[in-house]
């Protein structure tokens, strides 16, 4: 496959990736309605809980499309990292490394949250696995995003490498807000999920339509 070609479908992935995850999410939150699912109090983590009826942290659970959800989790993990390494073509020497390292980590990271739910109920491993994986696959994929917005040699304009940086910076500090308050940790853990889907978005799209540097483009710009 040619490397212009690897960037066209790696675009692909990314747009498909987001999209895929917020109409999972929104069909599967529209499932839930006893007690009405909310955004800014649940976690994401909750739509992906079989156990119905369950208490966890003050927040009764019930899930009925919970399978989606879940599929959703692992799915979006083996995307946005396929993508990622597809459009790591772009770069050269250890930094294609480290992106394409952190991407197959978030992949991986993203299918154990898929298995492994995150409830109390059951084997305490399931939960540890989750959370554990869940911070790891969250680190990963900003992480990836912010190396995105700093490769000055790659030739992007100045507002895609802010917007990579800021939207990468803001969900990871987004995370730490989580612990804020009960009432909010459902939209702080979003500031963090969300930054990469919309970074994903606008990357994915931006590419299609030409408005990123191609491999003819980038021929002779020095890494």
């Amino acid at each position: 496959m040619s490397r212009s070609r690897r960037l066209s479908l790696g675009a692909v992935i990314l747009v498909v990736n987001a999209l895929q995850w917020v109409i999972a999410e929104a069909v599967t939150a529209a499932a839930w309605n006893d007690p009405p699912y909310s955004y800014a109090r649940n976690y994401i983590s909750d739509l992906g809980v079989p156990d119905c009826g369950a208490r966890f942290q003050g927040r009764e659970i019930c899930s009925p499309a919970h399978t989606l959800m879940d599929a959703s989790f692992a799915l979006q993990g083996i995307l946005f990292a396929a993508g990622v390494v597809l459009l790591a073509s772009l770069i050269e020497g250890r930094a294609r490394r480290v992106v394409t390292v952190l991407g197959v980590t978030h992949g991986v990271a993203f299918v154990l949250v898929g298995i492994f739910h995150g409830s109390a109920e059951g084997p305490k491993y399931n939960l540890v696995i989750h959370v554990g994986a869940a911070i790891a696959g969250i680190l990963c994929a900003n992480t990836v995003v912010i190396v995105a917005g700093r490769l000055r040699s790659l030739g992007l304009a100045r507002p895609y490498r802010v917007f990579s940086v800021t939207v990468g910076v803001l969900g990871l500090l987004s995370e730490l807000g989580v612990a804020i308050s009960t009432g909010t940790a459902g939209a702080f853990e979003r500031g963090g999920i969300y930054s990469w889907l919309l970074w994903s978005a606008v990357t994915g799209t931006l590419l299609l339509a030409g408005r990123l540097p191609r491999p003819a483009v980038l021929e002779n710009v020095p890494v």
